[in-house]
């Protein structure tokens, strides 16, 4: 499951590397129930051991449990006793059929019956049992609820022998995960205990095979036992904490004292950020009204923390959304067309697949009052979406229609699109700065929605002007990913993204980059505080360029296409051959932080121009424009499941990403050794397509016959521009000898009149260094420049100040050995050797002795030295007399270890499009 990799195993034993073909196999009876018990015997099968028996509970209203289901298909002995034991005796003719299969070891992995002792004790090995609990916790039932009520920091299971206690008998093996902030029954059921207990089952029947496994007593110490969690003994008590409150919200169903009476609450999480308005709703003895809001019922704690209940239930059974408690009444019937009538008959015809006891099912029937259970549910949804593809159904939706008119018209509303019209729901941080409100989403955007990680867990987003805290940023899990991937493959697959007309796509884009737009000013803001960037530089480039970016690609859509091609055949040539370009799916693209909005432009405008879907990771330090980017892409029209933006860690997320095997392109920017971490996990994974612009040391050469005037101005360009956080900035300028001394004195003349301070005053010419740790790499840098023998002209240090301001750097006498010769600062430090005159070839040499190769530039009057120079440097892009002169139009990228691919022209769209040749024989 999705957070399987977070999860810290703790093991009570030594546990030996599985192999795949054991020696020794055991003859096993399975005894319990299930789908986990299904898949424990379906699992134990395929390592080669030998069920002799499924011991089972009889069918329920005409239907068999799962795992009689899967062992009566594969011809396995099924027993479905109602009962073992009369009085507490045992039955002798259950008992004699039981010893009869000649089982070697019991595996108990989901049991309701009570067994008789002389069953659990009469095969060769004995019995082992699963229990959802770290043992000697919680023994009993219940135990995952009480894990949860009781607020402990971590979950797990235990496989235990079975003896005469109430889960006491010697531990076999145990594991356990962490309890995230937001976890639940379900989520800590499908994320660990679920697949991991099943592992941990096989294994544990191989050590017993092997001789291997060992029988640890039990302690009493910290031993507890709990009774079954039920309705009547769950009431909510309003007089907690948030916190506490959560955890037995997620442990159980909560009978809740609201007006409209006894009222079960599902799905809770603790609210971060501010608490959107709604209408207040009075609940006895609660410090404080509750709030029903867009998002669900807020209620609040004595802590005055707020907690979000998502879904309410009455006593009739009917289930609503928590944000529809003071709604009138139900919706208006929809009238159903001749082709909807077709449908509505065939899912009728489903659930009569599912609801095998029910006669007929009439627009009346109720899906669990006719004998429904979970795993109903699941295989409605699946059924019904295998039929009618393209429709975006979820369990809870059967939850919320549970009779077949309701569903019908549950279903249709989806089908037309009606279920999407609700408008988009935005918890805002806000912030009065540059002469406006900027409000600035901090959650997770998957599948058309903001909301929170999956664990909870958030992030300080630090403006670099003073060190504050800008907000509280949602920090995407694993399982987050997993969810944003599903959400956009199902709308490449099924949605009408993949449908839509090329102009209509090129239509939507355009409409995106006029949003972007009429909100440049706040983009500019937020990527201002968010990223340091000088204003007037992120409103001209940062967003500028971005906008042009999107309008760019926006004009391509309708004009991809392939070719006619002759091919050599016999006469008469009968043969018709022509290629189609069509985009590639599911894509990653994950941006750094130098550039946090035009780097998401430069690659998802492209990637949606052809055709595909995204999930973006933008930089853990700046993702506050990403999300603002998502909410605008909303209202262009976007459809859902085509842009998810998933803040947080490059090595959680940016790995998942990269071996994750529904995504079938990655583009990066950034690092060159992240860079082939990340070449290397796509490759292992699916073998994904990649892109990636890497690291630079980009050389700058200026000959004596330049103007110097716009050497100067543009020298200092190439190496300040952005703060020196600019991926082609000049890493190293080698200036010819007879110019060299005049070049520095007028380079650190034109220092001294820069003005740095806040990156938001208009007058400001140099900003802050966009986080902590980088101005401090950046200082290291200096000093190791200063011992290695480098003369430090001017700069070196941190400017005294809030905030992250380093002075603009210049080095001279820079030799071609030495450290800040060879490797990128990525900040204001100018690193300056001289040349001899004439020594065209000679400097050539130097400055492709590098092993990066993405940009370079020579200013020189001679257009022929131009030209040769320009010929012989080993990068992807040349400025000849120019510099950081990038068009939308031009390809952007570079060679050897600057990575390979390109950014921005016709050449980008190549990046995200596939060739299929087709050859037709008339």
């Amino acid at each position: 499951m999705s957070n399987i990799l977070s999860v810290k195993l703790k093991l009570v034993y030594c546990l030996l590397p599985l192999q795949h073909h054991y020696q020794n196999k055991l003859k096993l009876a399975i005894i319990g129930q299930s789908l986990f018990g299904q898949e424990v015997y379906s699992n134990l099968r395929k390592q080669g051991h030998k069920v002799v028996g499924v011991f089972t509970v009889p069918d329920k209203d005409g239907k068999a449990d799962p795992l009689a289901v899967a062992a009566e298909k594969e011809g396995t002995p099924v027993f479905k006793f109602p009962r073992w034991r009369v009085k507490g005796n045992p039955i002798p003719e259950v008992v004699d059929a039981y010893k009869a299969v000649g089982a070697e070891l019991n595996v108990m992995p989901f049991c309701s019956q009570f067994i008789p002792m002389n069953v659990i004790d009469h095969p060769k090995h004995g019995s082992i049992i699963y229990h959802p609990s770290i043992l000697p916790l919680h023994r009993g039932a219940s135990a995952i609820n009480w894990t949860l009520i009781h607020g402990d920091k971590k979950a797990g299971f235990t496989v235990f022998w079975a003896d005469d206690g109430l889960d006491t008998g010697p531990i076999l093996l145990q594991r356990e995960c962490d309890v995230e902030p937001n976890d639940t029954v379900d989520t800590l059921y499908n994320r660990f205990l679920f697949p991991e207990g099943i592992k941990a089952m096989v294994e544990s029947v191989q050590l017993i095979a092997d001789g291997k496994a060992p029988r640890i007593p039990q302690p009493e110490e910290g031993a507890s036992y709990e009774g079954i969690q039920k309705k009547s003994n769950a009431k909510v008590n309003v007089r907690r904490q948030s916190e506490v409150r959560h955890c037995i919200i997620s442990g159980t169903c909560i009978g809740s004292g609201l007006p409209s009476g006894s009222v079960t609450l599902y799905g809770s999480s603790m609210l971060g950020g501010s608490v959107p308005e709604g209408q207040p709703l009075d609940i006895e003895g609660a410090s404080q009204a509750a709030r029903v809001t867009k998002n669900g019922l807020i209620l609040y704690g004595t802590d005055g923390k707020a907690l979000l209940v998502k879904n309410l239930q009455f006593e009739d059974g009917k289930m609503i959304p928590a944000s529809k408690y003071f709604s009138s009444g139900e919706s208006a019937s929809v009238e159903l067309t001749d082709d909807e009538k077709t449908m509505a008959e065939e899912i009728r015809n489903i659930w009569k697949g599912i609801l095998s006891n029910v006669p007929a099912i009439e627009d009346t029937t109720d899906f669990f009052k006719s004998g429904a259970a979970s795993m109903d549910v699941v295989r409605l949804v699946e059924e019904v979406k295998q039929k009618c593809a393209g429709v975006q159904l979820q369990n809870e939706d059967v939850y919320m229609a549970t009779t077949f008119q309701d569903f019908i018209q549950m279903f249709v509303r989806k089908l037309r699109g009606e279920d999407q019209e609700e408008e988009l729901v935005v918890d805002y941080a806000t912030k009065d700065i540059n002469n406006m409100t900027v409000k600035m989403p901090y959650q997770c955007f998957i599948n058309g929605k903001f909301e929170d990680s999956e664990n909870g867990k958030t992030y300080d987003s630090i403006s670099p002007s003073d060190g504050s805290v800008i907000c509280k940023v949602s920090y995407a899990s694993v399982g987050d990913v997993d969810r944003a991937v599903a959400a956009a493959k199902e709308a490449y697959e099924n949605g009408p993204w993949g449908k839509m007309n090329p102009r209509d796509r090129g239509s939507l884009l355009y409409r995106l980059a006029d949003l972007m737009e009429e909100h440049q000013e706040e983009l500019a803001t937020i990527e201002s505080i968010d990223s340091g960037a000088v204003y007037t530089l992120a409103l001209k480039t940062h967003v500028g360029m971005s906008i042009q970016t999107f309008r760019y690609f926006a004009g391509w859509c309708d004009k991809i296409q392939g070719k006619t091609i002759p091919i050599n055949q016999a006469r008469p040539n009968r043969n018709l051959t022509f290629t189609k370009k069509e985009p590639l799916g599911v894509c990653a693209i994950v941006i750094p932080w130098n550039y946090p909005l035009m780097m998401l432009a430069w690659k998802s405008a492209a990637c949606l121009a052809a055709g595909n879907t995204l999930v973006l990771k933008p930089a853990q330090v700046t993702p506050l424009t990403a999300l603002k980017f998502a909410e605008l892409s909303v209202k262009a029209g976007i459809p859902k499941g085509v842009i998810n933006i998933l803040p947080g860690s490059g090595g959680m997320v940016g790995q998942r990403l990269s071996e994750h095997p529904d995504i079938r392109k990655l583009g990066f920017t950034g690092s060159t050794p992240i860079g082939k971490q990340i070449m290397k996990s796509c490759a292992v994974s699916n073998l994904k397509k990649v892109s990636l612009e890497l690291g630079g040391k980009s050389p700058l050469l200026i000959f004596s016959d330049c103007d110097m005037d716009k050497a100067v101005r543009m020298g200092m360009s190439s190496v300040y521009f952005n703060k020196g956080e600019n991926c082609i900035a000049a890493g190293r300028l080698f200036v010819e000898e007879s110019i060299h001394d005049e070049f520095i004195h007028r380079v650190v003349e034109e220092i001294k009149k820069m003005k740095i301070g806040d990156p938001l005053d208009r007058s400001t010419d140099h900003g802050p260094q966009n986080h902590k740790a980088h101005l401090d790499k950046l200082l290291e840098y200096c000093e190791i420049g200063v011992k290695e023998g480098a003369t430090l002209v001017y700069g070196g240090k941190r400017v005294d100040r809030p905030g992250f301001f380093m002075e603009p750097t210049v080095f001279t006498d820079v030799e071609d050995h030495m450290f800040i010769a060879k490797e990128e600062s990525f900040g204001p430090v100018m690193v300056v050797s001289k040349f001899k005159d004439g020594d065209v070839d000679g400097v050539l040499q130097r400055a492709n002795d590098t092993e990066y190769g993405l940009a370079s530039g020579v200013f020189t009057r001679d257009i022929n030295k131009a030209m040769y120079v320009s010929e012989r440097l080993e990068a992807g892009t040349v400025f000849v007399n120019t510099y950081n002169k990038t068009d939308v139009a031009s390809p952007f990228g570079g060679f050897k270890q600057s990575g390979f691919g390109k950014d921005l022209g016709e050449d980008a769209l190549m990046e995200y499009l596939k060739t299929k040749a087709v050859t037709v024989e008339y």
